[in-house]
This record gives C-alpha cells, sequence and structure tokens, in this order.
C-alpha cells in the first residue's frame, strides 16, 4: 500500500478543493495503478475460455503473423 500524505486546497468555507502530493507519492499512486491494470487484463485473460498454448509457439506465431 502508498504511504501518502496529502495537504488540501480549502475554498473560504473550509471545504476540500483539491489534493496536493509530492512527485514521489504521485509516481507510487501511478505504479499502483499501473499494476492493478496487469492485474486486470491478467484477471480477464484467464477468463477467455481459449486454447492454451506454450509461449514458444505464441511467439513464434506472432512473428510469422498467424491469426487464430
Amino acid at each position: 500500500m502508498v504511504q501518502i500524505q496529502p495537504e488540501y486546497i480549502v475554498d473560504s468555507s473550509s471545504h476540500r478543493r483539491a489534493v496536493v502530493l509530492s512527485i514521489e507519492e504521485w509516481q507510487a499512486i501511478l505504479g499502483e495503478l499501473e499494476e492493478l491494470d496487469d492485474i486486470r487484463l491478467y484477471d480477464k485473460t484467464k477468463a477467455v475460455d481459449e486454447e492454451e498454448i506454450p509461449l514458444d509457439l505464441a511467439l513464434q506465431e506472432i512473428e510469422e503473423g498467424v491469426v487464430r
């Protein structure tokens, strides 16, 4: 879990209107989001009911432009 220490920009009524993060915190959040995207793509791929093929054959088919 990313540890952040946000600072808030508030309006004249003390309502939070914006958040300020350090560059390091923002980069950590982006890294977590990218990892989450990878996990979701993996889950989506595993849910598809297709024939499994070995990696070396898949790479060969990609190089040869084979479409299944």
